[in-house]
């Protein structure tokens, strides 16, 4: 099979694979591109009420193939922000289940998203420095908000990998779960996020990315939405809410 990335939604999550076997997941650029238009088409899709990020087998994402570097590394860099920044706007929660290596590209695509559950055993390393690479400073941003400046310059000087236990205790991860236990939990955690309010965590989530500008924008959404009664209802009746305010609809 060609390195691509591969697809599915069931029950209202989607599953986007990074496969690229034979090179530990690596993205080439054609990966590189296809991110975003296969994103959007997700935010779009009504079914879609979270979106999960993985690799195939037993590896997350070596980083970017370093033979697509050859021609022209500007370019490739351009395509690996702009996958990253698709996957930051994603307007649904994300979450990258992580196993094995997680470096480089494969570090800067998990930053991206909303969460990290990890599984023991799996490494982190932010390594442009083995490469005399740049690190984007949209991906310097995003890796020092959720590490800390301090950790952010150790990831980045040194390109050293760290453990499931250093990423934790650093914030680069949110749960480390035991071999054999991550699909299960990424399973349970996302039907969790997709029985929640999508007019709430699509509000938090801009919101905690620094985009305060639109409290207008969201009281004028929730007013309209339905959520809130249904949710008080709900609660009060003691039954599941029903929650119908959908990213994918709202205009």
């Amino acid at each position: 099979m060609e390195p691509q990335l591969l697809h599915e939604v069931t029950d209202a999550v989607a599953t986007v694979v990074v496969h690229h076997p034979a090179k530990r997941n690596a993205m080439t650029a054609g990966m590189w591109r296809s991110l975003p238009p296969l994103l959007d088409s997700l935010a779009a899709d009504p079914r879609v009420r979270a979106l999960v990020l993985t690799g195939a087998g037993g590896t997350f994402c070596a980083g970017a193939d370093i033979s697509t570097l050859r021609g022209s590394p500007d370019e490739a860099q351009r395509l690996a922000v702009r996958a990253e920044e698709a996957l930051a706007a994603f307007p649904k929660p994300t979450l990258a289940a992580v196993r094995g290596h997680c470096v480089g590209g494969g570090a800067q695509l998990a930053a991206a998203c909303d969460l990290r559950f990890a599984e023991a055993g799996a490494l982190f390393g932010v390594t442009p420095a083995k490469l005399g690479i740049v690190y984007p400073a949209s991906a310097t941003r995003r890796l020092v908000s959720l590490v800390g400046p301090a950790t952010a310059k150790y990831l980045l000087f040194s390109g050293e990998l760290i453990d499931t236990e250093r990423a934790l205790r650093t914030g680069l991860v949110d749960e480390v779960l035991p071999e054999g236990e991550l699909d299960k939990r990424v399973a349970e955690f996302t039907r969790t996020l997709a029985a929640r309010s999508q007019l709430t965590q699509a509000a938090a989530k801009e919101f905690a990315d620094g985009r305060t500008d639109r409290d207008g924008h969201w009281t004028e959404q929730a007013r309209g939405s339905g959520d809130t009664a249904e949710g008080v209802a709900a609660f009060l009746e003691r039954r599941a809410p029903r929650f119908t305010w959908s990213v994918s609809t709202s205009g």
